[in-house]
């Protein structure tokens, strides 16, 4: 079946944001919102602004919102309404359900990170272990930035408690087996714990499909407000012990909700489902693709050389040039890139690159012709 050609300019007329000649590269460290994210932000704390459980008008239409909050993240994760969690952004959420879980572990257990991942899926373990005697054990890359799943089987044994992984790199846009990860994980006793913040732009998140025990990711990087999202699978939910107030409703929702936020959330979800994933991921194929056909000599690309097994997310170098000055120069040119590690502390190391990378990220809002911009300049 042939997928619709995404109407680029029409997508483009839905962000004011756009309007600007400012060119946004800049999507791996958060994406512009369309106006209906931004409409319904605003139409919440208009109409309907107030806490839960009250019995006048704005209390019951912001219990509806609520509700309807975890139904439209439940449709983004495929997973049931009373698994998703809200909080602050991923990192905080995920430092609060890896000091839930390690309730249940003992001195000389053992977590797996990865060399691949942002260090909002590192840093929490590596604190965790500090407090309770833990070891924490990197697994390598291959040298195209590739998860190196025979080191991953090499290091699980018996003591360890969790495999924590990417589902793309926030460096430089490799996917990661996540089937596979779950399945080695599992098959040592472990929980898979998957970050998809870089991801969830890019493609559908399936959480049944994938298996995995945790997964969480950052709505302002699907077009939607400041945000973290999580998924615990409920049955695991049920024997941990969590973190909160005593009358609160939600396992581990520890006070008031930003609704305003939620309202956004349910937009941000609207809007996606609206241009559907085939027509966003072909588009951001042929935008990933130009751009690699086109890239000045100069320039080293630190990655997967090709679109296969990536996501349009990409690390590069310039020859003579630090990233500073590069990200700096781009954008006297109103091109708005990211410059150093990124919080891809492992990748960059791995990499020998102390002064990290310029990283360009493409979403389906983006143009062929603002990158040919992109290339001029470089």
């Amino acid at each position: 079946m042939a997928v619709t050609a995404l109407d680029v300019d029409a997508v483009r007329a839905r962000f004011s944001a756009l309007r600007k000649p400012t060119a946004f590269f800049d999507g791996p460290g958060g994406t512009q919102c369309p106006d209906s994210v931004i409409d319904a932000i605003a139409g919440y704390l208009r109409e309907s602004n107030a806490n839960l459980g009250g019995a006048f008008g704005n209390s019951r239409r912001s219990d509806a919102l609520v509700a309807q909050a975890r139904l439209s993240a439940a449709a983004f994760l495929a997973c049931s309404p009373d698994e998703t969690i809200f909080g602050a952004n991923m990192t905080t959420l995920n430092f609060m359900l890896s000091r839930t879980v390690g309730r249940t572990f003992a001195p000389g257990d053992e977590i797996l990170c990865t060399k691949l991942d942002h260090d909002g899926n590192v840093s929490p373990w590596l604190e965790l272990a500090h407090d309770l005697g833990l070891a924490v054990k990197l697994v390598e890359l291959n040298d195209d930035t590739t998860l190196d799943l025979d080191d991953l089987e090499r290091k699980l044994g018996n003591r360890s408690r969790v495999v924590a992984f990417p589902l793309a790199s926030n460096a430089t846009g490799t996917l990661v087996d996540a089937a596979r990860v779950t399945e080695l994980a599992h098959a040592a006793g472990a929980l898979a714990w998957a970050d998809a913040v870089h991801y969830a732009p890019h493609g559908p998140i399936d959480v049944g499909a994938l298996g995995g025990d945790v997964l969480l990711c950052s709505p302002y990087k699907f077009y939607g407000p400041h945000l973290g999202l999580a998924y615990v699978n409920a049955e695991l939910a049920e024997g941990w012990h969590t973190y909160k107030v005593r009358p609160a409703d939600h396992r581990f929702e520890t006070g008031t909700l930003p609704h305003e936020l939620l309202a956004g959330l349910v937009a941000a979800v609207e809007y996606v489902e609206s241009l559907g994933w085939d027509a966003i991921q072909a588009q951001e194929r042929a935008l990933g693709q130009h751009f690699l056909d086109r890239l000045p000599e100069r320039c080293t690309i630190h990655g997967l050389p090709t679109m296969d097994g990536r996501v349009p997310t990409f690390a590069f170098t310039v020859d003579g040039q630090t990233p500073a000055a590069v990200a700096e120069r781009l954008a006297e040119h109103e091109i708005a890139v990211w410059f150093g590690d990124y919080y891809a502390v492992e990748v960059m190391k791995r990499l020998g690159l102390p002064g990290g990378a310029v990283r360009v990220g493409f979403v389906h809002y983006n143009t062929t012709a603002e990158i040919d911009r992109l290339l001029a300049a470089l």
